[in-house]
């Protein structure tokens, strides 16, 4: 740990220092989140090797000083001239013009809030609503609004399928035990004019 805070350090990066010291510029002094969407947004080519950077450094307050990650921000941010390699392009009438490749090396030191800075960015942030203590609160309503709906989805499920059944029981008839078959039916015996029963086999006889 630094002594003013956690570093990262890029060496021999092949962007220039100049175009380097503009993006850097953009996260000077913010937080990490704001840091981070800063750098997500922005349009300039070295934005997301500063954006891997501020990543590397963020995890080496994790991890290394045990430090949260939301109460951090860009205390300090720098880009030092590395070696310059030279070459030629030709031109006209046989000359060479001069092409320097700049590197740089960029370093970025995040550093932990004072409790009292703390303090007065929570007050802040619960009066704007906006912030990390807002996003929980959030997402802890949104998640009770989700289980209270998939439960009342639950209960109508079931009620739909208690009344389903007791009306496919309410349709079934009832077969009573003493029926006699129609007279139609195979096998019954005929009757005569007087209505009695008459057996086949008895009237061939006859």
């Amino acid at each position: 740990m630094a002594a003013d805070g956690t570093k990262a350090t890029l060496r021999y990066s092949s962007t220039a220092p100049r175009k380097v010291r503009q993006v850097l510029g953009l996260i000077r002094g913010l937080d990490v989140s704001e840091a981070r969407e800063v750098l997500r947004f922005c349009e300039r080519g070295a934005a997301d090797e500063v954006a891997k950077l501020l990543d590397s450094a963020v995890a080496n307050a994790e991890h290394n000083d045990h430090m949260p990650s939301d109460e951090l921000f860009v205390s300090a941010a720098w880009a030092d001239e590395g070696p310059t390699a030279k070459r030629f392009r030709p031109r006209a009438r046989g000359r060479g013009t001069r092409i320097r490749k700049r590197t740089s090396h960029v370093t970025i030191v995040v550093t932990r809030y004072s409790e009292d800075q703390l303090r007065e960015r929570s007050v802040r942030e619960a009066a704007s609503g906006v912030g990390v203590a807002a996003q929980r609160r959030r997402s802890l309503t949104r998640r009770r609004r989700v289980a209270a709906s998939t439960a009342a989805e639950h209960d109508h499920d079931h009620e739909d399928e208690q009344t389903a059944s007791g009306a496919v029981a309410e349709e079934a008839p009832e077969a009573s035990v003493g029926d006699a078959p129609p007279d139609d039916a195979p096998g019954a015996p005929a009757a005569d004019e007087s209505g009695e029963a008459v057996d086949a086999d008895a009237e061939e006889e006859k």
